[in-house]
């Protein structure tokens, strides 16, 4: 007997069209039907391309694999559920028991974790060094390191790695350098042409760049590595949403002329707040009283990024006073955003650290780490001016 269509619950096929889509479309599909189990195996063992079960792959992950991919100059990339779901991916992906690693000891606080808990519990060692000093990071290296893992400007401090010595290092000893690239994005530096081996970033902060998207991404310059971090995310569940990677395409599409609007609008900050009665200090990798100005100046040139990072004057009660004058503004552990946040380290990325431990990085009550956005730059300078004002006559 014949099947009529209307009886089955899936027998229509998307229509015909003789024009596409000028937006991709979003491909929410979990599961993904072949038609024989000789054209399964076709797929399975790479003589034809196609999805099978989304846990493995996309349409919209790989096209924002794709858009990453040209913006790094590299292949291959893989798309995960969050930024910390790359970096796991890259060092549970790449290491084994037995292996050690070194990471910059100003690494993002969910990395620190990483390193200091983690990684030691399934027997990857590891150590913490400055990555602006070649002499600690090659005083740290043991006939088992495996790998180096850095930021190019670490978060919160804005301190700059020396990506061309470490690049030297990892070459004369056969290690792997890994760079973390999120704060600076590609717009400001291209790890691959430092000579890094693998490039992180937290699609979630300025690439996608609307606080509505949770991704992560990896890539490394050797395909048998990027393998290696695939086959790890997909069987651990590291799987990016559709959804988010349809966002975040959205967001790749608008993100120079984001990146430019707020690193100019962040200069500008930067100057103003150094100028304001109560404030200690301003980090920002283009002005000349930064401890790293020289080498930010070699690897960055003129790009300084969207974060800026200050030292209040005071103590907790000033940084809330702070932040309750800061009208208009979001405090909320993120950065990237279209408007303008605050982070206070010592309540958020790094409140696990002790109160020493914070000390010896710089960051005291009174440091914050501003992601500026979008406004209007006079506004917000003013905004500004009158929350140190407050948290200035605070008790």
């Amino acid at each position: 007997m014949k099947n009529e269509k209307g009886s089955l619950v899936r027998p229509f096929p998307l229509p015909d069209s003789a024009s596409r889509p000028v937006v991709t479309p979003l491909s929410p599909s979990v599961v993904y039907a072949s038609e024989t189990p000789d054209a399964l195996d076709d797929q399975y063992e790479g003589r034809v391309h196609g999805y099978t079960y989304s846990r493995e792959g996309h349409p919209n992950a790989d096209v924002v694999a794709a858009r990453l991919d040209a913006m790094e100059g590299a292949t291959g990339g893989v798309v995960t559920g969050s930024g910390m779901a790359a970096v796991t991916a890259v060092l549970m992906g790449l290491c084994s028991a037995g292996d050690h690693v070194i990471g910059g000891n100003q690494l993002y606080g969910r990395s620190l974790r990483l390193m200091k808990e983690d990684l030691p519990r399934l027997g990857i060692a590891t150590t913490l060094a400055d990555p602006g000093d070649i002499d600690a990071m090659r005083a740290a290296i043991r006939p088992e390191t495996r790998m180096i893992l850095v930021e190019v400007v670490s978060n919160p401090t804005l301190r700059m790695a020396d990506i061309d010595g470490l690049h030297q290092l990892c070459s004369q000893n056969d290690i792997l350098l890994v760079v973390d690239n999120t704060f600076t994005t590609p717009r400001a530096f291209r790890p691959f042409d430092h000579g890094a081996d693998i490039v992180i970033h937290s699609i979630t902060k300025l690439l996608a760049g609307h606080s509505d998207v949770m991704l992560g991404y990896a890539v490394a310059r050797d395909p048998a590595l990027n393998d290696a971090m695939r086959v790890f995310a997909v069987t651990t569940g590291a799987t990016p949403s559709p959804f988010d990677c349809w966002l975040a395409e959205r967001g790749l599409l608008s993100f120079d002329l984001r990146f430019e609007r707020s690193q100019a609008t962040a200069q500008r900050l930067a100057a103003h707040l150094a100028e304001l009665p109560g404030v200690r200090r301003v980090l920002y990798p283009t002005r000349a009283d930064h401890p790293d100005f020289e080498l930010a100046q070699r690897l960055l040139g003129d790009q300084g990024c969207n974060m800026v990072s200050f030292e209040l004057d005071g103590d907790r009660a000033s940084a809330n006073a702070f932040t309750r004058a800061a009208d208009g503004l979001s405090f909320a552990p993120t950065l990237g955003d279209v408007g303008t946040t605050l982070s206070h380290p010592a309540s958020s990325s790094h409140r696990a650290l002790s109160v020493s431990e914070r000390a010896a990085l710089g960051i005291s009550e009174g440091f914050f780490r501003v992601s500026v956005g979008l406004e209007e730059p006079d506004a917000l300078l003013a905004i500004f001016s009158n929350a140190v004002a407050e948290a200035t006559v605070t008790p």
